[in-house]
């Protein structure tokens, strides 16, 4: 039996490589791990979720130094079952989740941009990656965003 398998990455929104280094280190761990087939869905879902933390995150009161850069914590953790990717920043604010999964397309007709918001367009992407999405309060400040994926269903070329 395959026991968990971990990799964390710190970054700052500041850098202007943080969401591609969050990429690489995600494709890396994955191809490392034989989880190949996952590695476009989950670096996208990376891509998305460090990209809200680099454009919308800002550092609750008790952590927030003037001037210092905003800390990103990717982690990603393989268990036989799922992978679980979170990301992590120093903003208690609740994530934008779409509201435009509540209607049907048939409703919407030629103006699905009435439908979508003009924030929470990634994390849609993300919920239609991911088997799984939600997001928890950190104990002292911030929050992790989450996203799971199953591996039992997936074709991962003979390896789960």
């Amino acid at each position: 039996m395959q026991l968990e398998q971990f990799r964390a990455l710190t970054l700052f929104a500041e850098s202007p490589d943080t969401v591609q280094v969050a990429r690489k280190m995600v494709c890396a761990a994955l191809h490392d791990w034989g989880l190949c087939a996952l590695v476009d869905d989950a670096e996208l879902c990376v891509s998305e979720l460090v990209g809200n933390v680099v454009h919308h995150a800002i550092p609750d009161d008790c952590v927030a130094v003037p001037g210092a850069p905003r800390r990103i914590d990717v982690t990603l953790r393989r268990w036989p079952k799922w992978l679980f990717l979170g990301v992590a920043d120093e903003d208690s604010s609740p994530p934008t989740f779409p509201l435009a999964e509540n209607f049907s397309p048939e409703l919407v007709g030629d103006l699905p941009e009435a439908v979508l918001t003009d924030s929470g367009r990634g994390l849609l992407i993300v919920q239609r990656l991911a088997d799984g999405l939600w997001w928890s309060l950190e104990e002292v400040a911030g929050k992790t965003v989450f996203c799971r994926f199953d591996l039992v269903d997936r074709d991962l070329g003979g390896r789960t």
